[in-house]
């Protein structure tokens, strides 16, 4: 039986063109609190608290006067390394998650592995348009963020989708639902879940 420990983390970044901090704990109840200048982006990052099952506090300020870029990657980084100092050595995780879920025409696949060595492939075929503020490729930016931020092999997949609010949507609820189950306290494992004895390097 794995020992219970405290899984949490604070991680902050600040450049000259944003400023970011997450607050998390992997072994919550899906409390959050998201602040951030693009409304969209905080809308999805409310689903990663819920379907993730985190606790998790956001606040994120950037230079979305010229767009939504740099503050989308940074945030999709520094959530990636709040994941990985909150998972520490990634000791008696499960290492693997992932799930495929619907909404309404939308159909999602994320399968992700936290092995420490980050890859990321985005099969999500979108037009570049807005979802109120926010530009659809901004999706696929922390998407790929969040992969090096944590050192996650993160596939995300399409099955269907036409409406560009439910991809995206979609997209994230399966993140989340992977993340929780990557995350989780393997009650029949011990020690790290690789013959190598690292999930960090």
């Amino acid at each position: 039986m794995v020992a219970a420990m405290a899984r949490k983390a604070t991680v902050e970044r600040k450049t000259r063109e944003t400023e970011i901090r997450v607050e998390l704990d992997l072994d919550g109840s899906g409390q959050y609190r998201i602040d951030t200048p693009l409304p969209f982006l905080s809308h999805m990052l409310d689903q990663l608290g819920r379907h993730g099952m985190l606790d998790l506090t956001v606040v994120a300020s950037g230079d979305t006067e010229i767009d939504g870029h740099h503050t989308t990657e940074d945030l999709g980084i520094t959530l990636g390394q709040a994941v990985a100092q909150a998972l520490g050595d990634r000791s008696g995780i499960r290492r693997y998650g992932s799930a495929t879920l619907p909404m309404d025409e939308a159909c999602v696949t994320c399968a992700m592995d936290l092995s420490g060595r980050p890859y990321f492939v985005w099969r999500v075929p979108m037009p570049k348009a807005k979802v109120g503020e926010f530009d659809t490729e901004l999706a696929e930016v922390f998407f790929e963020g969040f992969a090096r931020g944590s050192g996650a092999n993160l596939h995300m997949h399409m099955l269907e989708g036409d409406v560009l609010h439910h991809i995206i949507e979609i997209s994230f609820k399966a993140f989340a639902r992977a993340l929780r189950e990557a995350v989780e306290l393997d009650p029949r494992g011990s020690g790290v879940p690789s013959t190598k004895g690292t999930l960090t390097e």
